[in-house]
């Protein structure tokens, strides 16, 4: 998501459909309906926060995730033990990648798949990858510094990581894939070109045209990116609405329900180039929540692509509210009450 899309969109319907709420709302759903999706999620596990911040501390203690460094690889092979001792079946797409600076690079795509037998799926995706250049610095000494990442790639993975762990203890009837991408932080952000934008996001570039699983398709996907920052604010991305506006509508109406929409505003964001830009190019709705700020120099949060971008920047409480929404709007999939 290091450049900011320049493409402008018009006016964006508002869907009518809302999310549909528990029997303790007043929304008016049938107490089918209701009951079903109240069976599915009464037994909802809650969502960790703390547990969400220690994966992260984890994901730092290797170092910058740089694709070909020795960080890179070591936190790989974790993230692949870690989802396979929850009983998750793990697949690994390796393929290489020739960045804008020249180099090749062998990138690592992580999938889990839960609960393989669901034929209804919904997936789930965050990138893994560091930036290697902290060129958002005003000392230009550290640009060339790899970012620590905490919320810039390492938040949305610990998200769905605690998410993976809840999985195991839940019997949902619902199929889950969790797409860790790799390089997608190795984009020029120098130039302002149509070309520059197919320099982000080379992990979801590669997944879109080669599915872990012939024909697979989700009945939606979410992106989670920059999730974990103290002061965050998620709008409706713009490249959201335009592909998936219903869906992006039914998640915030979901934070609404559960009090997150301080979180969650109800304002529409900047369109940004994200990992969900590939994957709705290849036909699968993908929404982006992502911490994006409406002034400032930057419209990403103030330490996004700085050394800054550590555990002192993470707040439990948004990793916690964001894990908890999309646990919910699982188990309302789950029960077609979504």
């Amino acid at each position: 998501m290091k450049y900011r899309s320049i493409v402008l969109f018009g006016l964006i319907i508002i869907l009518a459909t809302a999310c549909k709420k528990d029997t303790t709302s007043s929304s008016g759903q049938s107490s089918s309906s209701s009951n079903k999706t109240s069976e599915f999620c009464a037994n909802l596990p809650d969502f960790s926060r703390d547990s969400a911040y220690l994966f992260i501390e984890k994901q730092l203690a290797f170092g910058p995730r740089v694709p070909g460094s020795k960080a890179h690889e070591q936190c790989a092979n974790w993230m692949i033990r870690k989802l396979k001792s929850y009983g998750h079946e793990v697949k690994l797409q390796k393929f290489d990648a020739k960045v804008y600076t020249g180099q090749t690079y062998t990138g690592k795509n992580i999938i889990a798949v839960i609960n393989p037998d669901q034929r209804k799926r919904i997936m789930l995706s965050a990138h893994w990858d560091s930036r290697p250049f902290s060129d958002a610095e005003d000392d230009e000494s550290l640009h060339d510094v790899g970012v620590p990442a905490a919320n810039d790639g390492a938040s949305g993975v610990a998200v769905l990581l605690e998410i993976a762990r809840l999985m195991e203890k839940t019997d949902m009837p619902i199929g889950v894939d969790i797409v860790l991408f790799d390089l997608e932080d190795h984009g020029d952000s120098e130039s302002q070109t149509r070309e520059s934008v197919l320099t982000w996001a080379l992990g979801s570039q590669y997944w879109a045209q080669n599915r872990h699983e012939p024909g697979y398709r989700p009945e939606f996907g979410i992106l989670l990116d920059m999730v974990g920052a103290k002061d965050a604010r998620f709008p409706k991305e713009g490249v959201s609405r335009q592909y998936a506006s219903d869906i992006v509508d039914k998640v915030w109406n979901v934070a609404k329900l559960l009090g997150y929409n301080d979180l969650f505003v109800d304002e529409d964001g900047p369109s940004v180039t994200d990992d969900h830009g590939p994957v709705n190019r290849a036909g699968i709705k993908m929404i982006d929540i992502i911490h994006l700020n409406q002034s400032g120099d930057s419209i990403f949060f103030p330490h996004w692509h700085k050394t800054t971008d550590d555990m002192d920047q993470i707040d439990r409480r948004t990793l916690g509210a964001v894990g908890t929404v999309v646990m919910n709007v699982l188990c309302r999939s789950a029960g077609d009450s979504f």
